[in-house]
């Protein structure tokens, strides 16, 4: 994967202390990556980038919102994104990336891509399942819930001697008996 200029920060030349900077990420960030799990994309990356004399500590703070399709109903809804990321860069003889809170750049490095930071800080805020906000709260309506509640399962128990039954077990139990 091809590094993108914008997402460089070269820190040779700044001033130890704090430094800002700040990064709107949409679809087309995440085309170059080929993640098309979003329908569309508007974040705020706030990017804190401390200078150390032989460190660099990175603190991402992403805000905004993706629009997704709902895992119930398939009904896209916009899903607020609001997460934190600590990157500790340190300087080494070989660049070592292994560590998700921890990278080691060469000595010789005078700049630092954060492109793959911001990708996962974004990613990992959705979150596994992803539900419609009215499917939560029942005021949505779609052809797709009333078609899950016509399928979903009757109560079809009855009660043999003060136990509830449910009477697809009854089928089995004759395999008990055909032997």
């Amino acid at each position: 994967m091809k590094q993108l200029k914008a997402y460089n920060i070269p820190f040779v030349g700044l001033k130890q202390g704090v430094h800002q900077f700040e990064y709107q990420i949409d679809n087309t960030f995440f085309e170059h990556f080929e993640y098309d799990e979003f329908n569309a994309a508007t974040v705020d990356v706030l990017l804190e980038f401390n200078k150390k004399s032989t460190l660099l500590e990175l603190k991402f703070t992403a805000t905004g919102s993706v629009n997704v399709n709902c895992d119930v109903t398939n009904e896209p809804f916009d899903l607020p994104i609001n997460n934190e990321l600590m990157v500790v860069v340190k300087f080494g003889e070989v660049f070592n990336d292994e560590n998700e809170e921890l990278l080691i750049i060469p000595y010789g490095a005078y700049e630092v891509n954060v492109q793959q930071y911001i990708y996962e800080l974004i990613a990992l805020a959705v979150p596994y399942k992803r539900v419609h906000p009215g499917v939560e709260d029942g005021t949505l309506n779609s052809e797709v819930l009333e078609k899950l509640d016509e399928l979903s399962p009757k109560d079809k128990t009855i009660k043999e001697n003060d136990e509830e039954i449910d009477p697809r077990w009854n089928k089995l139990k004759n395999l008990l008996n055909d032997k």
